[in-house]
C-alpha cells in the first residue's frame, strides 16, 4: 500500500516459489542458473510455450514449474522438456490446467 491504494500483491503462488527456489545461495547455484537458462531457451523454441520467466524455478538440479497449462498435452510436454534439459536430477509439477475459454 502507498498513499492508501494497492501498488501490488504478492500472492501464495509467488511465496510458494521463493521457498522452492530455496531462498538461500546453494553449491550448485551455477548448475542451476544453466539449467534454467537452457530450459528458458529451449521453451522460447516452441510455438505453443510460455516463456515466462517466472515459469521455471531450478534448485539444486530440480526443475519447478510453474503456470497454467491448456492441456494435459502442454503439461507433458513441459515435463519432458525439462527431462531432456542436462543435468536435472528431478521435476516438481507445480502447473495448474486452465483450458481456454473459447473465443466468442
Amino acid at each position: 500500500m502507498h498513499d492508501g491504494k494497492i501498488v501490488g500483491i504478492v500472492s501464495r503462488a509467488d511465496l510458494l516459489k521463493v521457498l522452492a527456489g530455496g531462498g538461500a545461495k546453494t553449491a550448485h547455484e551455477e548448475q542451476d542458473r544453466t539449467i534454467r537458462a537452457q530450459l528458458l531457451a529451449e521453451l522460447r523454441e516452441q510455438k505453443w510455450a510460455d516463456a515466462s520467466e517466472g515459469r521455471v524455478v531450478v534448485s539444486d538440479g530440480v526443475v519447478h514449474l510453474w503456470g497454467i497449462v491448456g492441456s494435459e498435452d502442454e503439461r507433458r510436454a513441459l515435463r519432458i522438456l525439462a527431462e531432456n534439459t542436462p543435468d536435472v536430477r528431478g521435476i516438481e509439477d507445480h502447473t495448474e490446467f486452465a483450458p481456454a475459454l473459447p473465443v466468442m
